[in-house]
C-alpha cells in the first residue's frame, strides 16, 4: 500500500478523476436540485414544474439555495464514484485475465456493474440524505420570530427521546383548543400532551426536516441507522444503473472500435492494433449510457429520495421494531423500499435526472481524459 501510494502515477489519475467529478457535479448540481424538489413536493394528483421550483428557490433562498448541500454531494460523489470504478476495475480484471485482448463481454459488464453500483449505494447514501435536507431546506420557508421565540422547556422523558428539540408552544395552544370543546377532568391538558413524544410538535407529526439536517442532529435524533434511511431502494438503483451504464458503455465501445476496424488493411487481429477511441467518442458514449441508466433506474430514486425526506426520530424506529411493524406494499415494493403511496409518482423528475446523469458522465470522462493528458504531459 506504501508503494501504491509513492506511485506519482496513482496520484496523477487520483487528482484527475477527483477534479472531473466534482466539475461534473458542480455543472448538473442545479439540475439534481430542481429533481429533488419535484420528487419530494409533488403528490399523485399534483406535480410541481421546474419553473415553480425555481421561482420558489429563488424567493426563499436566492440563487444559491440551487447549491445548497453542494458540498455533501461532492464528497459522496468522489468517494462513490472512486469505489464505483474502483470495484468495476476489480471484478473486470478477472474476467480479462488470461485472455489475449483483455476484452470484457457486455453480460460481464452488466454484473461488475450491479456489484460496482451495490457498493456505491452503501458508501454515498450517508451524504445524500444530509445533501437532500439541505435542498428541501431551500425551499421551506423560515420561522417567524414569533414561532421561535414561543418554545418552552421540555420533559426529561422529551430530553431523551428527542434532543435537542423544543416543542413549538402556538401549534400546542391550538390543538389544545381543538381539544377544549371535548369532555375533560385533566386539571392540565397541556402539561399532559407535552408528556407524550408523539406531540412534540404541538401537532402529534414529528420534526421537521428543515430542523433536523445537520449531521449532529440526524444522528442524535434518528441514530446512525437514519444516515442509511432505505437503502434497499438505494442499492436497487445504484446497481441497476452501475450494470445499465457499464454494460451499455462497453456495447458502444465495441461497436465503435469495429467500425473504426472497417477501413483497416490488413484487418486487425485484436484491439490493440485497431488503437485507442479519440477521448470524445468516449464520452459521449458515457452521457449516452448515463441517460439510459438513469431512465432505468429513476422510480426508485424517487422512492429513496421520498423516504430520506421523513424525520423517523429513534422511539418510533423502537416502536416498530417491538411491534414486529410490516412494511406496507406488496412484496416487490417491500424488497425494493417504495411505497404504496409513491406509485403514481415515482417517474416525476425523469428527465432532469437524465440531463443529470448524461451530462455529469460526459464531463466526469471528459475531464478525466483532459486531466490525465495534461498532467502526464507535465
Amino acid at each position: 500500500m506504501e508503494e501504491l501510494m509513492k506511485n506519482q502515477m496513482f496520484a496523477t489519475h487520483a487528482v484527475a478523476a477527483a477534479g472531473s467529478v466534482t466539475l461534473g457535479t458542480a455543472l448538473t448540481y442545479p439540475l439534481d436540485t430542481i429533481k429533488v424538489l419535484i420528487q419530494v413536493g409533488s403528490v399523485s394528483n399534483k406535480q410541481l414544474t421546474t419553473a415553480q421550483v425555481l421561482d420558489r428557490v429563488k424567493t426563499l433562498s436566492g440563487h444559491a439555495g440551487l447549491y445548497s448541500g453542494f458540498g455533501w454531494l461532492m464528497l459522496g460523489r468522489i468517494l462513490g464514484a472512486g469505489a464505483r470504478f474502483g470495484t468495476y476495475e476489480i471484478l473486470t480484471a478477472f474476467y480479462k485475465d488470461g485472455r489475449e485482448d483483455n476484452y470484457v463481454h457486455v453480460s460481464e459488464a452488466f454484473m461488475a456493474g450491479i456489484a460496482a453500483g451495490a457498493v456505491e449505494s452503501v458508501v454515498s447514501s450517508p451524504f445524500e440524505l444530509i445533501k437532500l435536507r439541505a435542498q428541501v431546506n431551500s425551499a421551506s420557508r423560515i420561522p417567524s420570530s414569533d414561532t421561535v421565540t414561543a418554545r418552552t422547556a421540555v420533559s426529561p422523558l422529551l430530553a431523551r427521546l428527542l434532543p435537542g428539540y423544543s416543542p413549538d408552544m402556538r401549534t400546542l395552544n391550538h390543538s389544545v383548543s381543538l381539544l377544549s370543546t371535548l369532555t375533560s377532568k385533566h386539571p392540565n391538558i397541556i402539561g399532559g400532551l407535552k408528556e407524550y413524544p408523539w406531540m412534540m410538535t404541538g401537532s402529534g407529526r414529528p420534526p421537521s426536516v428543515c430542523d433536523v439536517r445537520r449531521p449532529l442532529d440526524i444522528i442524535s435524533l434518528e441514530g446512525w441507522g437514519a444516515l442509511w434511511r432505505d437503502l434497499r431502494s438505494g442499492v436497487v438503483r445504484d446497481s441497476i444503473f452501475g450494470g445499465i451504464f457499464f454494460s451499455s458503455w462497453q456495447f458502444l465501445h465495441r461497436a465503435m472500435l469495429d467500425w473504426k476496424a472497417v477501413d483497416m488493411d490488413p484487418s486487425p487481429r485484436s484491439d490493440e492494433e485497431i488503437g485507442p477511441l479519440s477521448p470524445l467518442a468516449v464520452s459521449l458514449a458515457a452521457g449516452f449510457s448515463g441517460s439510459v441508466a438513469a431512465a432505468a433506474s429513476h422510480c426508485f430514486d424517487t422512492a429513496k429520495s421520498r423516504s430520506q425526506c421523513i424525520v423517523l426520530p429513534k422511539y418510533i424506529s423502537m416502536e416498530r421494531r417491538l411491534l414486529k411493524w410490516r412494511l406496507p406494499g406488496k412484496r416487490f415494493e417491500r424488497l425494493t423500499g417504495i411505497h404504496p403511496a409513491d406509485r403514481n409518482i415515482l417517474f416525476r423528475g425523469i428527465g432532469l435526472r437524465m440531463a443529470r446523469s448524461g451530462i455529469a458522465s460526459f464531463v466526469i470522462v471528459g475531464g478525466y481524459f483532459l486531466g490525465i493528458n495534461h498532467l502526464v504531459s507535465k
